[in-house]
């Protein structure tokens, strides 16, 4: 009795359309309140390639008179490195020695606040008893803050020399002062800034001795880094009018635009855009062709740019940017906003077509369907907010996703439960007398429907026998689905990084003499002596050196027909002996960046001690980022290296992988150089880019597999960069999956008061396994971050359909019909409007899967898993979750009827 009582009373609760009706005209004016503040809180958000997450790096360097790495190590990395791995927030600690020289890096989880992570390692450091003359310099840098444009100068009447105070005092100032400029490094100044670490200090770029080649000439250039919370494309539009202006009054010098972000962030957006805007115009087709309504599709339709607008103006408020996270979320909701309006028009509709009058219709229509469509989209903000609150790096990226996705369907509920009842009350009329006006398509598909659900609760072990075996063919797929992080995105441009040789200890030119010794300890003291040296004129050689090669890289580059423009930097970052060529595609290549950076492969000179890697863009401003970075730790330096020599000669002989470098290749530990060290081990890095079209997923489970039987004891394998990030990211999610289900589950408990309904939406879950593993192998997508939000999006979807039909199941039998009538009428009921959900959110998301524009490879998986898993998980559901439903409610009136006998 008291359950009874119970549920009107909360569909009494949660029907706000009953309100909004009582009140017409303040519901519109509420609503056009609502979309004019979102056309202002639209204006005001910013374009960007991804969310703003503050990446916090704090770099201790210390130096002292030690003249051995072992020592270095011993008496000053590991005493510094003890107090310093306790820091708060901490992701990593990467340490560096040389001679006389520690650099220890931390990384910091994101979105930590830098100043405060930098007072705590100042605080650590006052804790280390160090040798009396050791020098140590605290250095904060954020790597959100990044190199946005930068531009190439020359002239065919000055030299390089008479250029450099020209921009000095003419271009630097004017830009720098710009706001959300943080600084502008000069490149191709020898004389900027003495050279005062070693040729491996990994430092913040500001403006080392550097040379510069652009399109083959030599040149100055310009690099413009942007404050950590600017926007990328609003300082790159003013650093170009900054440019503009400028021009004019430098006569015979030329200013020519070297490389940018900007270009692709602008493409990137605008092609998600567009897509959105397709979403938006297949959904509205969908609905028409379903309803054959004018009135009733514009109300259904209006309740997408509605909801859109309210949801800027949430976004407005949390301070998020319209860049391809929050462009996702929102493609992603559309089918969601759709839904909501489809399912409570459509009943109004049926209502109508029975011949209702239309205050009649829309009264009992929102009484009837209010407490499921409320229901529904609360699971689903159930599944989403989770995301939000996801810890680590992962949980920083999606965060903006959760909170705009939550924020959509939100509104979108609140526009179905008022808005679109507000103007079907105005804008429908009856039907009365008109017959079935759906066509003999719609007839016959209802009629079929009806006999196969008719026939599937008369044999329902068969029926669940199916279910199971398409569930376990779902996870049999699993393995066979490429495994990724990130797709590689098809950018039209791309890094070389190239690195010489170092000078041996004979070509060195010594300030002093020194006695000749054979020992390795004399050796090591004239290793000491050249990184002592390298900041004089070593440093300039090596640096002429270093662009003698970029030119060999770069003419080759610049002959490839599909290549527009190359910019050369010899001297990265104080590293004299490394050089960048940026290479950017012509925007009509017939070829993508991944076939074309393969070509160049095959094409690229051999050069003796020169080792080159082509690499993508990274998403934050590093020098250099190979796809695939794992780590050997263990005390043994020796058995480290010749560790990473055998898998190096093992991998190379691979298809898949390319460029593949060791970071320390001496087994010579007395004439070591440099250690380098991670969380407190030593490491020796194995790096390679992958080709061909192999996954990051695959090809570190290739590696691991490969490098188990070569390991010693002692020697263990550690995860890094993407392969890491990866393993992570879906860990991370497989947790926040089955948290986002238990809670929805939860929610599902609260509103239905009993168990039955959680339960059978929880055992159908997995239906739409086979359809999303299916259309990944079928195309070929990575199974990795972006397709896993894709899996998420499906529970919410399939949790809508489920509770559609039991939901309407359970008020029928409250009228008095049998469950098999109840069942029967509700698959005839409900057919209509889950078609009209399914087919609008497919074709929604159809522009997306054929993966046009810009920043596809982005987008693409997730709209993939969603149209596969979605097309089975429909079918199924329309047979299995009655199935179901009737199978549990068995099984619990017997346990019930046991209990009591």
């Amino acid at each position: 009795m008291v359950q009874s009582q119970r549920k009107p009373n909360l569909r009494e609760s949660l029907n706000l359309s009953k309100l909004a009706l009582a009140y017409p005209w303040l519901t519109l004016c509420l609503w056009l309140i609502v979309a004019v503040a979102g056309i202002f809180a639209y204006s005001s958000l910013k374009y960007a390639l991804f969310p703003d997450i503050t990446f916090p790096v704090v770099i201790v360097q210390a130096e002292t008179s030690l003249q051995t790495t072992l020592a270095t190590e011993q008496q000053l990395t590991t005493i510094l490195e003890q107090p310093l791995q306790s820091l708060t927030g901490l992701d990593q600690l990467n340490s560096v020695t040389y001679p006389g020289r520690s650099i220890i890096t931390h990384l910091f989880y994101p979105g930590q606040n830098l100043a405060s992570v930098q007072q705590e390692v100042e605080a650590k450091l006052t804790e280390v008893s160090l040798p009396p003359d050791t020098d140590v310099k605290v250095i904060p840098f954020n790597l959100n803050e990044s190199t946005v444009v930068s531009y190439g100068i020359t002239s065919q009447s000055k030299s390089l020399t008479e250029l450099i105070p020209i921009v000095q005092t003419q271009m630097i100032p004017t830009i720098k002062s710009i706001p959300g400029v943080l600084r502008v490094d000069l490149l191709g100044d020898l004389s900027s800034q003495e050279l005062n670490q070693s040729s491996e200090t990994s430092l913040p770029n500001h403006s080392f001795p550097s040379l510069v080649h652009l399109n083959g000439d030599n040149a100055l250039a310009i690099a413009v880094v942007k404050r950590s919370d600017a926007n990328t494309l609003e300082v790159v539009k003013q650093v170009q009018a900054a440019i503009a202006t400028i021009q004019p009054s430098l006569k015979d010098i030329q200013i020519t635009l070297a490389a940018t972000q900007a270009d692709y962030i602008r493409e990137a957006t605008q092609a998600t855009i567009e897509a959105l805007w397709g979403a938006i115009v297949l959904a509205v087709v969908v609905i028409f062709g379903c309803l054959r309504n004018w009135a009733a599709t514009i109300i259904t339709a209006l309740a997408i740019p509605i909801s859109l607008l309210g949801t800027f103006i949430i976004m407005a408020i949390a301070g998020f940017n319209l860049e391809t996270i929050t462009l996702l979320a929102l493609a992603l909701t559309i089918g969601i906003v759709v839904d909501d309006a489809i399912v409570d028009v459509e009943n109004i509709v049926r209502y109508l077509e029975a011949g209702s009058q239309p205050r009649q219709a829309v009264t009992e229509a929102t009484q009837e369907i209010g407490f499921t469509v409320s229901v529904t989209t609360l699971t689903i903000v159930a599944v989403f907010l989770p995301v939000a609150f996801m810890g680590g790096t992962v949980g920083q990226f999606f965060k903006p996703f959760g909170l705009t996705v939550a924020a959509a369907v939100i509104t979108s509920l609140l526009v179905a439960r008022t808005l679109s009842p507000v103007l079907a009350l105005y804008w429908l009329r009856s039907k009365n007398n008109r017959g079935n006006n759906h066509g003999d398509f719609n007839s016959k598909l209802i009629s079929y429907y009806r006999r196969l659900l008719q026939w599937s609760l008369q044999h329902r072990k068969t029926v669940i026998a199916i279910a199971l075996i398409t569930m376990v063919a779902g996870l049999g797929l699993i393995p066979l689905v490429p495994k990724g992080f990130i797709p590689q995105l098809d950018r039209g441009e791309f890094n070389i990084i190239y690195t010489t040789p170092l000078p041996k200890l004979d070509q060195i030119p010594q300030q002093q003499e020194t006695e000749a010794n054979t020992s390795n300890q004399a050796e090591t003291n004239q290793n000491f002596a050249w990184l002592q040296q390298l900041a004089q004129s070593p440093a300039r050689i090596l640096l002429n050196k270093t662009l003698r090669v970029g030119k060999e890289i770069e003419q080759v580059t610049l002959a490839d027909p599909e290549v527009q423009s190359v910019f050369t930097v010899a001297g990265l970052q104080g590293k004299p002996n490394q050089g960048k060529l940026y290479v950017k595609l012509n925007p009509n290549r017939t070829l993508t960046t991944a076939e074309i950076q393969a070509q160049l492969r095959n094409k690229l000179p051999t050069i003796p001690g020169v080792q080159i890697s082509i690499e993508d863009i990274p998403f934050v401003d590093i020098e250099s980022k190979q796809n695939l970075q794992i780590a050997l730790a263990g005390d043994d330096l020796k058995a480290l290296t010749q560790t990473a020599k055998q898998l190096q000669k093992k991998v190379e002989t691979l298809p898949g992988f390319a460029d593949i470098t060791l970071s320390n290749e001496s087994e010579n530990i007395d004439s070591l150089t440099k250690i380098e060290r991670r969380n407190g081990q030593r490491v020796v890095f194995f790096n390679a880019n992958l080709s061909q079209g192999k996954t990051i997923g695959d090809a570190t489970e290739e590696l691991e597999e490969i490098a188990k039987p070569l390991l010693p004891q002692g020697v263990t394998l550690q995860l890094s960069g993407d392969a890491a990030l990866s393993s992570d990211v879906l860990g991370s999610f497989a947790e926040t999956l089955i948290f986002a289900i238990a809670c929805m589950l939860l929610l599902l408990i609260l509103l239905f008061g009993r168990l039955l309904e959680p339960i059978v939406v929880a055992l159908c879950l997995p239906l739409a396994l086979i359809g999303a593993m299916l259309a990944l192998l079928f195309t070929q997508n990575d199974f990795g971050m972006i397709a896993v939000i894709g899996t998420i999006f499906l529970v919410g979807l399939l949790d809508k359909n489920a509770i559609l039909l039991m939901d309407y199941i359970n008020q029928l039998r409250q009228t008095g019909l049998t469950r098999t009538e109840a069942i029967l009428k509700t698959g005839i009921v409900r057919l209509r409007p889950i078609i009209m959900t399914t087919g609008s959110t497919v074709l929604g998301m159809l522009p997306i899967a054929l993966g046009w524009g810009a920043g596809a490879e982005l987008r693409q998986p997730m709209a993939v898993t969603i149209i596969g898993g979605l097309i089975t998980s429909t079918l199924l559901s329309l047979i299995v979750v009655p199935v179901v439903y009737t199978l549990l409610e068995d099984f619990w009136v017997q346990r019930v009827h046991q209990k009591r006998s």
